[in-house]
């Protein structure tokens, strides 16, 4: 009895465990996709040639632009540090992480409802306010110290809401490389 009791007993630990990630998983889900959501409006604003090479940077100043005068960074930041903001949506420019989001008021997500269809009367809305984003773009040198004019690094880090485990936020980064050229 003492063995089965032990087993048992282990077994609803790991039921626990299992239940409690699962809570979570529509939060890193929805992180996810929103890091996601704001590198591809970066590529398809240099890919529309939308803003020009110089702009797709942190607006930091202008140490890293090519000509003059020039918009330098219309991102939000710096490229050596993560400035968190919150989940707008994307403002007259379309594109996430700008200075224009902030009138473009917070962003929610549609789901479809019991009905499974969108766009009906029973869709449910679900407001991310417990999110915050962060897009950092950065100059990259080769390996003599020499700028690399024609490629940036980016990340873009989603830090969100505590679990009820967990005394920290959450954070989902999303690394890549953006080049001058399509």
């Amino acid at each position: 009895m003492a063995v089965l009791t032990v087993g048992m007993v282990s077994l609803l630990g790991v039921f626990g465990l299992a239940m409690a990630s699962t809570q979570t998983s529509q939060q890193d889900i929805i992180a996810k996709q929103l890091a996601n959501e704001a590198y591809e409006s970066i590529v398809t604003a240099r890919n529309t040639t939308q803003i020009n090479w110089d702009a797709i940077q942190n607006n930091s100043g202008t140490q890293f632009c090519t000509t003059s005068p020039s918009p330098c960074g219309i991102f939000i930041g710096t490229s050596t540090s993560a400035q968190f903001q919150p989940i707008y949506n994307a403002g007259a420019d379309g594109i996430f992480g700008t200075a224009d989001d902030a009138v473009a008021g917070e962003e929610t997500l549609q789901d479809p409802g019991p009905d499974g269809v969108f766009q009906t009367a029973d869709d449910t809305f679900i407001p991310l306010t417990g999110y915050q984003r962060a897009i950092q773009i950065a100059p990259l040198y080769d390996s003599s110290g020499n700028l690399i004019a024609t490629l940036r690094s980016v990340t873009v880090t989603v830090q969100y809401g505590t679990s009820q485990s967990e005394k920290t936020p959450k954070t989902y980064i999303l690394n890549s490389y953006i080049s001058q050229y399509q």
